[in-house]
């Protein structure tokens, strides 16, 4: 645009040149040159116009470029703002990740520790396993050994045992034949004894037949027996009674006769009627109180009734055995 307004003011001045140039004829030789000047001049113009059409449309396909590079620049921006985004969550990530790592790591240490002990515990175990067993093989071939032996010895055995077989095989068969000729003679016995049974059979029958009503008579006479054991034993029972009765009450007699003795009438008499004030009860009443057992007494009498009823179960038990 420059070089377009410096040539329109040589244009100008040329102009103004050559209306000066009609005027005076001394310059016509300076007008020729300035016509080749102004027609150079206008074919630089029109290359200098060709040059602004062209730059002005390198401009606008710059200023296209430009925009697309703009539209360009704000995508990448919003990309770029999505990536450092992403790159913060992936820092997140990363920072987690690496303190899992180190958990991780820290948990190995202890595994690798606890199997190295396990290792070592189980190579003690398959030790300990390996000479035991060593053990058992050595007490394994110690028997072999002695089975061995002891093979050779039944070997030995068994042909001494066959040979006796074969010795016992021919007594056998000798045997065998004795055998033979005692069945025939052991069957001839047979029809005998046979005949004999018969008879002594008939005189069995007539005996068992006696000896059943025999049988009988005893089991009658047992039962009886029983009975009467029976009835005597409860009559023993009772007359024990009876006469126990009988002791304690001579006892009481006697107690009371030799009281009398010693005091005289008058006495008891006082006494009882002191006793019976005291205790707010007559004579009658105390009477009966005196004539009252002692507990002693009446222990003993109750552990002798016990006695007799334990002896009259143990007979009983004995006559229902057989």
């Amino acid at each position: 645009q420059q070089e377009k307004e410096d040539l329109q003011e040589k244009l100008k001045l040329r102009e103004h040149l050559s209306q000066t140039a009609s005027k005076s004829e001394a310059t016509s030789a300076l007008s020729k040159n300035m016509d080749l000047e102004m027609k150079q001049l206008q074919c630089k113009l029109k290359n200098s116009n060709n040059e602004i059409t062209k730059q002005s449309a390198t401009i606008k396909s710059l200023k296209n470029e430009v925009q697309e590079k703009e539209e360009q620049i704000q995508e990448l921006q919003v990309k770029i703002s999505r990536m450092e985004r992403d790159l913060n969550m992936k820092r997140h990530l990363i920072e987690d990740l690496r303190s899992r790592l180190k958990a991780n790591q820290e948990n190995e240490k202890t595994y690798n520790e606890t199997l190295q002990s396990l290792e070592r515990k189980v190579v003690k175990a398959i030790t300990e396993d390996c000479s035991k067993k060593k053990t058992s093989i050595d007490s394994l071939k110690q028997r072999l050994n002695v089975a061995n032996k002891e093979k050779s010895q039944y070997e030995q055995l068994y042909h001494k045992a066959k040979n006796e077989l074969e010795k016992k095989h021919l007594k056998l068969t000798n045997l065998e034949s004795k055998m033979i000729e005692t069945e025939c003679a052991m069957s001839a016995l047979e029809t005998t004894a046979s005949q004999q049974l018969h008879g002594l059979a008939k005189q069995s029958g007539q005996a068992l037949e006696t000896v059943q009503k025999r049988l009988l008579l005893a089991s009658d006479k047992v039962e009886e027996f029983t009975v009467f054991v029976k009835a005597l034993t409860r009559e023993l029972q009772h007359s024990v009674q009876d006469l126990r009765t009988k002791i304690k009450q001579a006892k009481k007699k006697g107690e009371v006769q030799n009281c009398k003795k010693s005091l005289s009438q008058e006495c008891v008499q006082r006494a009882q009627s002191l006793a019976a004030s005291i205790l707010n009860v007559s004579k009658s009443d105390l009477e009966e109180i005196l004539e009252v057992e002692d507990d002693e007494e009446t222990a003993k009498t109750k552990m002798e009734s016990e006695k007799d009823k334990e002896w009259l179960h143990y007979i009983q038990k004995l006559l229902e055995a057989q």
